[in-house]
């Protein structure tokens, strides 16, 4: 308030109109350039500070990870890896699609018929915005099976593809979340069979849970974009604190399955009559309570630190087929 330029600025009420427009004028325009100037030695001396402070502040990434400091891999994202190990060695390809998906993807190509409860409010989050060819809302995808779609429309079969990615539904107790986990598999060709799926199956869940001999039943069921449809239970034992999969007299639900519905590979540009295929889906969030131990999914969405130093899982430990998934 006392620099030279505001007292300048104070001794312009007593002059006559003519000078202090042309004064007032002169004074703005310094008053501009001091400002400009001001500025830009403010930037050099922030810009010297952040460089002497770079200069300084150096970090080794080829030291080793110290153990006091050291994060945990969240459950889930372990057992992303984990499925996504399994899949690689079977040739699956990785496949990723969007959240907020069209309602033709996640629904119509995928034979839900008009009313279907999985088009209602109670059980899918829909968005404002429409689809300009439909004019349906968007929503919020409910499965990743409209990957499976967009692959279909987008490469010629022969196909093998693994989808993972998060899902959306109106639920939340001790099982289920608004948002959760899904992994998802396709095989499309000219002469994949219901054997070829129970093969691929059985092996998964034989790498998946680590042991040498599962006995597997599937039992007829109804999905909209497969038929026939089967869900896969695997026997297991139930009796101590472990669940333990390839032994006792309990069975447990693992997976839905099926044959690709011909109106899907219709509805993707594609000959039901030439191509066929397989495609199987299921939960990682759950898939990891049962590997794990853990009986509530909510604190996976928590950040709890206790319970992910607990649960969590080293950095270093990438799963492999070769050395052991977990």
């Amino acid at each position: 308030k006392k620099g030279r330029v505001s007292l300048l600025m104070r001794e312009l009420g007593r002059m006559d109109a003519e000078q202090r427009k042309t004064v007032g004028a002169r004074l703005n325009e310094l008053k501009d350039a001091l400002n400009g100037r001001v500025s830009e030695r403010k930037t050099a001396l922030e810009n010297a500070a952040l460089d002497a402070r770079l200069a300084t502040e150096k970090l080794d990434v080829s030291l080793p990870v110290r153990p006091q400091g050291a994060g945990a891999i969240h459950p889930v994202s372990q057992v992303f890896d984990e499925l996504l190990a399994v899949f690689a060695e079977m040739g699956f390809a990785l496949a990723e699609g969007p959240d907020i998906e069209a309602d033709w993807y996640n629904f119509t190509a995928l034979n839900f018929p008009p009313g279907h409860p999985a088009r209602e409010l109670h059980d899918t989050f829909f968005l404002e915005a429409e689809d300009e060819k439909e004019h349906l809302p968007y929503v919020l995808r409910t499965h990743t099976s409209p990957v499976q779609i967009r692959t279909m429309v987008s490469e010629k079969p022969p196909i093998r593809i693994i989808a993972p990615g998060r899902v959306y539904r109106c639920d939340w107790d001790a099982t289920h979340t608004p948002m959760f986990h899904q992994v998802e598999g396709l095989v499309i060709d000219k002469s994949t069979h219901m054997g070829h799926l129970k093969g691929c199956l059985i092996e998964f869940v034989q790498s998946f849970f680590e042991v040498d001999d599962v006995e597997a039943r599937f039992r007829p069921h109804f999905f909209p974009f497969t038929e026939p449809s089967a869900e896969m239970d695997v026997r297991c034992d139930r009796s101590g604190p472990e669940l333990k999969v390839g032994q006792g007299s309990d069975w447990l639900e693992i997976l839905g399955s099926g044959m690709v519905h011909p109106k899907v590979i219709a509805n993707c540009g594609l000959d039901p009559d030439e191509y066929q295929g397989f495609a199987f889906g299921m939960g990682v969030d759950r898939l990891a309570m049962l590997k794990y131990g853990m009986s509530d999914l909510r604190p996976y969405f928590e950040a709890d630190m206790r319970w992910l130093k607990h649960f969590g899982f080293k950095p270093t430990m990438v799963p492999n087929l070769a050395t052991g998934l977990s």
